[in-house]
């Protein structure tokens, strides 16, 4: 939201609010990728899973959660429908039977090729450099703001 000095609380507008923004921001990127997601098949979730694999092959599906930001609840059933799909396999971890550990299949490593296309730079109208400031001032808001809900 805006500082004090710039509005009042009675002419507060949503368009005030830094939330709204980067809800409706997301919303937009969201429909962005859809022509592309739909060529892959894919929803937008299921196709950050699958980047996160890309990046580090084999892990755990708490620890993918983690990076993620998804609850196992939200992503259990990404998982099962990318295993269905022939993307990933999940097998429980031999040193630790608790564990379940999610990999790329050869289709999934394959589909990385038509994944890296999706190339939205330019989409934002943002040059290279204010992209990367923007995405690391996100990455810092959010950050922030998990930090402010840890309670010591």
């Amino acid at each position: 939201m805006k500082n004090k000095d710039q509005a009042s609380p009675a002419n507060v507008m949503l368009s005030d609010f830094l939330c709204f923004a980067v809800y409706s921001a997301n919303l937009a990127f969201g429909k962005a990728y859809k022509p592309i997601l739909e060529e892959l098949g894919l929803t937008y979730t299921q196709y950050i899973t699958i980047i996160a694999l890309w990046e580090e092959d084999n892990q755990t599906v708490s620890g993918l959660g983690e990076k993620l930001f998804l609850e196992s609840n939200t992503l259990t059933p990404i998982l099962k429908k990318l295993e269905a799909m022939g993307y990933l396999e999940r097998q429980r971890d031999p040193q630790d039977e608790r564990q379940v550990r999610v990999s790329l299949t050869k289709t999934g490593r394959r589909l990385r090729e038509k994944g890296f296309k999706m190339d939205l730079v330019e989409a934002t109208g943002l040059a290279p450099e204010e992209f990367a400031k923007v995405q690391k001032a996100i990455v810092t808001l959010r950050k922030n703001l998990i930090e402010s809900l840890q309670t010591d």
